[in-house]
């Protein structure tokens, strides 16, 4: 007769911590999160962490992209207010109903680098935030106002970086950041 197999004894260790998928390049504008206005934002684990606060100090403040049906636009999304994401357009600050994809900010693989005047810094790459509706390019820009970290866009045809907040469109020329890769 057969002996039967010998197994080892279970092990009452914890299994192993589970191991990242391979590490994937995120395409030139980031890996996203789509959203909507009817749309719940998702858990803190996939917002990632706020690029800042509010004007009140404690809102968090995160970036993303608005869809419109001819361009696409960096926002900023700012849950704490309804609808959460703000469009610098046209001299305001617009409210947008509808499609728009959140970039959850990666501190290990990207970063806010300062600019002025629209220019893309030598040696750098941008991450795309959208298009205007002629086809130009759009990245996602962080300027100051009273004293606020204000998420918006820039792009070479516009000569500096347009960000929404207090209701207008504000213009920033010089020493502003731009949004880059690693």
């Amino acid at each position: 007769m057969q002996t039967p197999p010998q197994f080892p004894t279970p092990s009452h260790q914890s299994p192993p911590p589970y191991q990242a998928a391979v590490h994937q390049t995120p395409p030139p504008s980031g890996f996203r999160i789509p959203l909507s206005t009817q749309s719940a934002l998702p858990s803190p684990q996939q917002l990632g962490p706020p690029i800042g606060h509010d004007a009140d100090g404690t809102s968090p403040v995160f970036i993303g992209s608005a869809i419109f049906p001819n361009s696409v636009h960096p926002c900023k999304i700012c849950p704490h207010l309804r609808p959460p994401c703000r469009v610098p357009y046209g001299g305001g600050e617009h409210e947008h109903n509808g499609r728009y994809d959140l970039l959850p900010f990666d501190p290990n693989t990207m970063e806010w680098v300062y600019t002025s005047h629209g220019r893309v810094p030598p040696g750098r790459r941008p991450i795309e935030g959208g298009y205007e509706q002629g086809g130009g390019k759009l990245y996602h820009a962080i300027a100051v106002i009273n004293g606020v970290r204000v998420p918006g866009k820039t792009g070479e045809h516009l000569g500096g970086a347009n960000v929404a907040f207090g209701g207008g469109e504000h213009v920033i020329h010089d020493n502003y950041e731009i949004l880059c890769w690693r």
